[in-house]
């Protein structure tokens, strides 16, 4: 049933309460634990399972795994709503997921390493909040210019 570990925009494992749940973020917030904790960061990566962490391109990997997970990420604000890429995939999600979003993720990751500072995580935290508030604008654009490009996810 469903897509494993992919959710897709009407997977049948969610029910009412958990769609209004992921659409407004609020599945997010226990995460907030794991700050309290040390576990996470508010900005990093998403965790990831395993299998998801194999799927990473080798070139990524030994940035990535430097970087602590967080709550919210540039990769988190690109992918707020993936299953609408995963919808377009058609019925080759988990192929698409694979070859074409993980790598792109990555890329972006790194990109965070590479430009990690106290004002790019408040930019994200910002870009995040607005990105919640207002789905339908890319702010990001406007304050992460030289982000990595990709023609399937930039062309919006």
């Amino acid at each position: 049933m469903g897509a494993g570990d992919l959710t897709l925009k009407n997977d049948p494992r969610v029910l009412p309460f958990g769609r209004f749940l992921r659409k407004t973020k609020l599945n997010e917030f226990p995460q907030f634990i794991n700050v309290f904790i040390g576990n996470m960061s508010i900005v990093g990566p998403r965790p990831l399972v395993l299998n998801q962490y194999n799927m990473i391109p080798g070139k990524f990997k030994e940035k990535i795994k430097l970087l602590k997970p967080g709550v919210t990420g540039i990769g988190s604000v690109i992918f707020r709503d993936e299953e609408k890429y995963l919808d377009k995939a058609g019925q080759d999600t988990q192929i698409f997921y694979t070859e074409e979003i993980v790598p792109f993720k990555a890329n972006l990751e790194c990109w965070y390493y590479d430009n990690t500072s106290i004002l790019c995580d408040f930019l994200l935290v910002f870009v995040t909040i607005i990105s919640i508030i207002l789905p339908s604008i890319k702010i990001y654009k406007y304050f992460f210019s030289d982000l990595p490009k990709h023609p399937l996810f930039n062309s919006e």
